[in-house]
């Protein structure tokens, strides 16, 4: 089996602006403005982490209205940021779901995502969704931009992903998910459920949880 490939790790946080300054105080890297998710009440800051991948800052969009149903990602409950969840890419999300399902595993429903860009582009892509009623979601979703011509993180700013790992009082049972999934991310023993991001920028180490 080839594992499967990182698209992006989701950073949420309560309140963006306030976000994206912490983070270029604590990194040392200005993020890019990503777009809105018109209707689902976020918006985004992207960072690139080499190799196509990407670190997303999500969180409520000031200029839209409050949405009717919850915000993605537990953003609607946060009282400070927290990596809540990663995806990792496919390009054929509905085989990557069937193949997950033969192996245990259910990735749940997929649905058809979008954002309009900076420049005025939209981006359309289509994904199953995080489970993070819990917490952070250890296994990740599933990603699959479609006709989208480059990936989302070419020419972002970048900063370097030294490590990228879990931890869950069983994580055995995480272990199985992602299995299933094909995903590597290495998972120990720990009092909860977190995600564990240690980037390296012009601020030196910097660990996100």
């Amino acid at each position: 089996m080839v594992a499967a490939v990182l698209d992006h790790i989701v950073y949420a946080v309560p309140d963006l602006a306030a976000g994206v300054e912490e983070f270029t105080e604590l990194t040392g890297v200005v993020p890019a403005k990503g777009g809105q998710h018109v209707g689902i009440g976020t918006a985004n800051y992207l960072v690139g982490l080499g190799a196509d991948a990407f670190l997303e800052i999500i969180g409520p969009d000031p200029a839209q209205e409050t949405p009717t149903r919850p915000r993605p990602f537990g953003i609607d409950g946060l009282g400070e940021p927290c990596v809540m969840a990663w995806a990792v890419r496919t390009n054929d999300l509905d085989a990557a779901v069937d193949a997950a399902k033969e192996r245990g595993y259910d990735p749940g429903e997929i649905a058809p995502m979008s954002r309009a860009t900076p420049s005025g582009e939209t981006l359309n892509w289509r994904l199953t969704w995080a489970d993070v009623r819990d917490g952070p979601a250890l296994v990740p979703f599933l990603i699959d931009w479609g006709a989208t011509p480059t990936p989302p993180s070419r020419g972002l700013p970048e900063i370097g992903l030294e490590a990228f790992e879990a931890t869950h009082p069983i994580p055995d049972g995480v272990r199985g998910a992602l299995r299933a999934l094909d995903a590597d991310l290495p998972v120990d023993a720990g009092n909860r459920a977190a995600l564990v991001v240690t980037l390296a920028g012009p601020n030196g180490r910097v660990v996100l949880t």
